[in-house]
């Protein structure tokens, strides 16, 4: 297939220099009598032409836009660049998602019949551009015959703003940017001393603004009418669209992108890309001090108008036969074209977590392998928080963590580390990373806050992925149930997923900690309402590997 895709990619021509009809502030009604506005970028040449829509809360009039509009309408595509409700130059009044579905519908469905379109409607974008084309979808909008929905978080309580109950706090920064009708600039804001504001509730009120969507977030903690109002997955599964999924390992909302994927096994013409970037796809062959190589970076250009083009010219170069999956592996710099995901031929490994009682920090005795414990044995730690367990991040919403080396943090008391025995040979580790863990702590609340690790040689502690579990909510997202101080309770956390090939002399490694700050919010542990303490408890937690009480980490291994 990769032969057959790079001799396809170079038949696409370069746009051609051409004139260009430009209409700004093109007034687009919805169904309520709302008017959004969208700048329009089509060739200016007779005969409709298909259409590219991007629905942003960022401002459509940027630098990046206009140009992208020029060089689709040189393609022979109406490119529509259009402010969501509330934002720019749009009437109304925003509140993430909760319009994005039928503005979508009804923006679509206004293109589809303007003279100059042949009907035929595509959707792109990343972010909160990717999720108002899966709002839409789920509707199925007859004018809309292909998306390319990029960085897609997924159900709002499912990840971005909430993640098994644990709030980002990083979530502030973005709504405080958003909160007026243009962006507004937060760079002189102390960040961190905002995530880190008790109670947090109010936390806004450092960045000068009373933020309804973030008091509004708090007030509903639980999986209710509110968070249900907001969902889009189960409404995905009905439509019929064609889709290509794009993410990064180390996009902080990639669970969106395989959720998705996944969730539209059997649908046809569903295509997922996945390389080695973060929120920003494609933009760079490094993040931080991690170099992916010299493919890391890809046309990705040429696979969005092969996209397009089949589908909305019903060009016949072939897409639908391109192989569904195209991952790429970190370690050995790889692209592998695959049929499924997760891989069909993964291997499902348990590494068991053991130790003698001393596993605290890296120093600790911790050990992860592939034999059962045999002794009765436990790890404990005491959890405070006011001093939480940090992960690694810049402060920017942009992009939560990263590749990140977590050698520092593991030299802290209060973090179990349990680490395999060095590799004898390479081993490829591609597919979900899952952690079932049995835990206790004296405290009527606690995270599980859970990290995956790869360790160089040279003991570079490189973060794969993580996760996270409220434990309040282990018996649903739709109840609380306070913790019984010292009794055990089973743990399923989602660490999402990763592909790397480890070499020879790496090592694996797990890190349990009772907090991840500040990708989430720091759990008072006292049981209390999530965001409205301003004091916590300190609690003694235990985690317990023996044999009626083994954990483990699920490592997917493939050939």
């Amino acid at each position: 297939m990769v032969i057959t895709l790079l001799a396809a990619l170079s038949l696409l021509q370069a746009p051609s220099p051409g004139r260009v009809t430009f209409e700004y502030d093109v007034r687009i009604p919805m169904r309520d009598g709302v008017m959004l506005s969208a700048d329009v970028y089509r060739p200016s040449t007779p005969g409709p032409v298909p259409v590219i829509l991007v629905r942003t809360p960022y401002d459509n009039g940027v630098a990046g836009q206009v140009a992208a509009g020029k060089k689709w309408a040189a393609r022979g595509y109406a490119y529509v660049v259009q402010d969501v409700r509330g934002r720019g130059e749009s009437d109304g009044i925003f509140y993430p998602l909760v319009t994005e579905a039928k503005d979508g519908y009804d923006t679509i469905e206004w293109l589809a019949r303007q003279p100059w379109s042949t009907g035929r409607v595509g959707m792109m974008g990343g972010s909160y551009l990717g999720w108002v084309q899966v709002y839409a979808a789920g509707l199925n909008p007859p004018g809309l015959k292909a998306i390319i929905p990029t960085v897609t978080p997924p159900d709002p309580d499912r990840n971005f703003p909430i993640q098994f109950g644990a709030y980002g706090p990083a979530n502030l920064s973005w709504l405080a940017a958003i909160s007026g009708k243009t962006m507004q600039d937060i760079s002189q804001h102390d960040l961190r001393a905002v995530y880190s504001a008790l109670p947090l509730y109010e936390a806004d009120r450092l960045l000068g603004r009373t933020l309804q969507p973030w008091r509004d977030w708090l007030d509903h903690p639980t999986h209710d009418a509110y968070w249900e109002a907001q969902a889009y997955q189960k409404l995905l599964l009905g439509s019929t669209i064609p889709m290509f999924h794009v993410s990064g390992w180390y996009d902080d909302v990639m669970v969106g992108t395989t959720e998705n994927f996944v969730n539209l096994k059997g649908h046809p013409n569903q295509f997922m890309l996945i390389g080695p970037w973060g929120h920003h796809v494609n933009d760079n062959r490094k993040i931080g001090a991690i170099d992916f190589g010299p493919h890391a970076i890809i046309n990705l250009d040429s696979l969005h108008q092969r996209w397009f083009d089949r589908w909305l010219k019903d060009t016949p170069n072939g897409a639908e036969r391109d192989a569904p999956v195209r991952i790429f592996r970190m370690g050995d710099g790889r692209w592998l074209d695959e049929q499924e995901w997760p891989l069909a031929r993964t291997r499902y490994v348990k590494f068991y977590l053991s130790s003698r009682g001393r596993a605290n920090s890296r120093f600790g005795d911790g050990v992860l392998d592939t034999l059962p414990p045999a002794a009765a044995a436990s790890d404990t730690w005491r959890a405070d928080p006011m001093n939480p367990f940090p992960f690694l991040t810049d402060d920017a919403f942009s992009q939560i963590g990263g590749p990140d080396d977590y050698r520092k943090p593991e030299e802290r008391k209060d973090v179990v580390v349990y680490t395999t025995r060095a590799l004898t040979r390479p081993m490829n580790v591609c597919g979900p990373l899952q952690v079932t863990l049995f835990a206790a702590s004296s405290a009527k609340d606690a995270d599980w806050a859970t990290k995956v690790i790869a360790v160089r040689p040279d003991g570079f502690a490189l973060r794969l992925n993580d996760g996270i579990a409220r434990a309040r909510f282990r018996q649903g997202r739709d109840k609380e149930v306070p913790l019984e101080p010292g009794r055990v309770e089973r743990y399923e956390i989602d660490n999402w997923a990763t592909c790397i090939r480890l070499g020879s002399g790496w090592r694996l490694r797990l890190e349990v900690a009772s907090h991840a700050f500040p990708k989430f919010d720091r759990n008072m542990q006292t049981g209390g309402p999530i965001g409205k303490e301003a004091t916590g408890v300190v609690a003694d937690q235990t985690v317990y590997h023996d044999r009626e009480r083994a954990s483990y980490l699920l490592v997917p291994i493939t050939r």
